[in-house]
């Protein structure tokens, strides 16, 4: 199984970004496969960013996966 996580670029140099995944979580990753701007959101998987989406998209996709932690944390 693939998991790939919605991070906003906060700064790019060459083909790397510095991403924010939120609550102060942030990684360089390798953007050479995409054409991402700043303050655009990346789907990273593998410290790879995979695909720009809108940022809708990406908060909808961190909404869900905040839901699917809250589960395994409380069967936990």
């Amino acid at each position: 199984m693939c998991l790939a996580i919605p991070a906003r670029v906060v700064k790019i140099h060459g083909d790397t970004a510095k991403v924010d995944f939120g609550e102060g979580v942030l990684r360089e990753v390798n953007v050479v496969l995409v054409e991402a701007k700043v303050d655009e959101y990346v789907l990273v998987h593998a410290g790879y960013a995979i695909q720009v989406v809108d940022r809708e998209e990406a908060a909808e996709t961190l909404k869900l996966w905040n839901e699917i932690l809250s589960i395994e944390e409380s069967n936990g």
